[in-house]
């Protein structure tokens, strides 16, 4: 279906300066096979899709290379012809749904431009056909979602809109460009199972662009993973896992958390990938590299075939020095914890209730129940893991812990200290004890601060009698304790990495010498290879300092390796809450395991199973249990059973478990 042969895509920066995005990589893709492209950010994916849709910035050129589609060379078609080709015989998902869609235009007139544009539909065909889209890609009441601005609906669904547009044409070539990185692992798995089921159906071929080897695993059928602007590795899927030949991608795939990685630090990739201005003649990842030897920083490495189909640019295999695979006990041991026996936060009928108003006189209508009723403890020195959907309360949780919303009813003691009722002086005074990192290393950090301003900004309030010698000094040293050298201080946020912005947010909220870390999906924004980095460093502080945290993301294999306990939130409420080895060796509540079933595994390969439906409104909450209607066990029951007519009027109660507690009527009845 598609051949590539030695394309280049280049970059002018500046005057005398050229970024070599992509370098010269080979690849095919054939008709109803599913072909995946790997790495890390920077290392030329994206730009790899957008030069086959000849999308690149206007400062790109191709230096060399042919993009042949059924024989056909892309790159000699003038721009009419390929306007033709997009959309139609080469579809796109873009990366992040919620720009890629126009906030001005409704969903409808959005999805019917491809119809009308390539197709030649008239305005009702056109309408009718993408109400059939939505519904295709799962969209509940298309109907009337085809009228909605993209504002009103949630990421997943904004992503299957993508999908649908994506589709509209029936493209024999669909690129997609990491299209589950935003999204819960639930609606992850829903996307992952529509496109698979879409491609047997028509037979497209699918060019898979991610960092995720879990959802490689499950959905490639050829891996090529690339470095640099190269592709250092590229088989089979079977070849690739079970024979990495490339050093690269043996980092990749340690660095990725995995069942039984709790006692151990992770192994990391050190150092950065080298910015596209400034690679050199030899082999481009020998400055991370641990099996390097004198060649590697002379010669630039050729593909070897280790097998049919299975090609590795690295010079070891043309050398007499095999690297060996690491081995558990080989690995360093993490620091150990020292969990204590009291609480450090108690919290006891919290709820965040957001009121809404309407009419000329903004009466309150109702309320949208973000945290409704939670009890939780944790305690001092350990890291309770929050997991859940998003639109399930987690984040708000969190808030209201800090008490960051103005909303916040119940009962919250830090160090048996009552956070709720303390005035705004004495709030000031405990907000040194306890901070947060945000999800977004690129949006909390400001542009127009210094690193020195940033971190410093919380001692100038609370401790304004330091010296500036002495604010620099304790400056200086939480940053070489994050990992970032002292001499970084007097740069801007724009010259970092997210993995290096992340820990300057955790530098900030580290220089008041906290005992609490409410830590907001610290993980989501980044490579497998950084979020290794940050997990590491986040045991090692919690180690030394003491620290407790309350953890919150989706990402279950980060919940295995970093938590004590979990808590399973769904709609505003705790489901499930256990230590993690009873959790995910037992999970009790059907909302827990389908959470678990929908994880992509790296071990083996098994169709997903993702859970009917979307979280419903915390505006309008179902009745009885929130998550009988996705509910596997209500959906199996005989229509009007006593456990049916239970989950529909009645929220469950809790029932003890071996190491906590979990609310099911189901469980209850067994």
């Amino acid at each position: 279906m598609l051949t590539v042969e030695n394309l280049k895509t280049h970059f002018k920066v500046g005057f005398d300066k050229t970024a070599r995005a992509v370098d010269g990589i080979s690849f095919t893709l054939e008709a109803g096979k599913t072909l995946a492209m790997v790495g890390e950010s920077g290392c030329g994916k994206s730009q790899t899709a957008l030069s086959l849709m000849r999308l690149v910035a206007e400062n790109g050129y191709h230096p060399s290379g042919k993009m042949l589609m059924e024989g056909r060379d892309l790159f000699s078609l003038e721009e009419d012809e390929m306007r033709s080709i997009r959309g139609n015989d080469i579809a796109m998902i873009f990366q992040e749904p919620m720009t890629s869609l126009n906030p001005l235009y409704r969903i409808g007139n959005q999805l019917e431009e491809p119809l009308r544009l390539h197709r030649q539909m008239q305005k009702g065909p056109a309408r009718q056909t993408a109400i059939e889209l939505l519904d295709q890609v799962g969209i509940p009441d298309p109907e009337r979602r085809i009228d909605t601005f993209p504002h009103e609906l949630s990421g997943g669904m904004k992503q299957r809109v993508m999908i649908a547009m994506a589709l509209a044409c029936e493209p024999k070539i669909l690129i997609a460009d990491e299209p589950t990185t935003a999204l819960d692992v639930t609606i992850q798995a829903q996307v992952l199972r529509l496109m698979s089921d879409l491609q047997k159906k028509k037979g497209m071929a699918i060019l898979l662009i991610t960092h995720d080897m879990g959802i490689v695993n499950q959905m490639a059928d050829t891996v090529c993973i690339m470095y640099a602007g190269k592709i250092v590795e590229q088989g089979s899927r079977q070849q690739v896992f079970s024979q990495m030949g490339h050093p690269y991608t043996r980092r990749l795939l340690d660095s990725i958390p995995k069942s039984g990685d709790a006692p151990y630090l992770l192994n990391t990739i050190p150092g950065l990938v080298p910015p596209a201005t400034e690679y050199g003649d030899a082999c481009r990842f020998a400055d991370r590299c641990e099996y390097v030897f004198d060649d590697c920083r002379k010669a630039e490495p050729q593909a070897v075939q280790l097998e049919a189909g299975h090609h590795v640019a690295c010079l070891l295999h043309d050398s007499d020095n095999p690297f060996p695979k690491l081995e558990k006990d080989e690995r360093k041991r993490a620091p150990a914890k020292n969990i204590k026996e009291d609480n450090l936060i108690s919290i006891r009928n919290v709820k965040t209730w957001f009121p809404v108003h309407k009419g000329v006189f903004r009466r309150i209508a109702n309320y949208v129940k973000a945290v409704d009723n939670i009890d939780l403890d944790i305690k001092r020195g350990s890291t309770v893991a929050l997991v859940g959907e998003s639109g399930c309360g987690k984040t708000t949780l969190g808030e209201s812990i800090l008490r960051l919303n103005r909303q916040v009813q119940g009962k919250i003691l830090f160090d048996g200290k009552p956070v709720l009722d303390l005035e705004s002086k004495a709030l000031k005074e405990m907000r040194q004890h306890m901070q947060i990192v945000f999800q977004d290393p690129y949006g909390s950090l400001s542009p127009r601060m210094r690193v020195i301003d940033i971190v410093g900004e919380g001692l100038k309030i609370h401790q304004p009698q330091l010296t500036d010698v002495e604010l620099r000094r304790r400056i200086d040293a939480v940053l070489e304790e994050v990992g970032l050298h002292a001499s970084v201080a007097d740069r801007y946020p724009h010259e970092f990495s997210g993995g290096q912005r992340q820990r300057i947010s955790i530098a900030r909220a580290l220089i008041l010498q906290p005992e609490f870390l409410v830590l907001d999906e610290p993980t989501s924004a980044l490579d497998v290879s950084v979020q290794a980095q940050v997990l590491n460093l986040l045991r090692d502080l919690q180690s030394r300092r003491g620290l407790t945290y309350l953890f919150i993301t989706h990402n279950l294999n980060v919940v295995e390796y970093i938590a004590d306990w979990v808590a399973i939130m769904y709609l505003g409420r705790i489901v499930e809450y256990a230590t993690v080895r009873d959790l995910f060796a037992n999970p009790r509540h059907p909302y827990t395991r389908s959470l678990l079933e929908a994880v992509p595994s790296l071990e083996e390969r098994i169709p997903f199973k993702p859970i009917v439906g979307d979280v419903p409104s915390p505006l309008n909450p179902p009745p009885g249990c929130h998550f009988h209607p996705r509910c596997p066990i209500y959906l199996a029951e005989a229509e009007g059973s006593p456990l049916q007519i239970q989950c529909k009027t009645t929220y469950p109660d809790e029932t003890p478990l071996d190491s906590g507690y979990t609310r099911c009527h189901a469980l209850k009845l067994t």
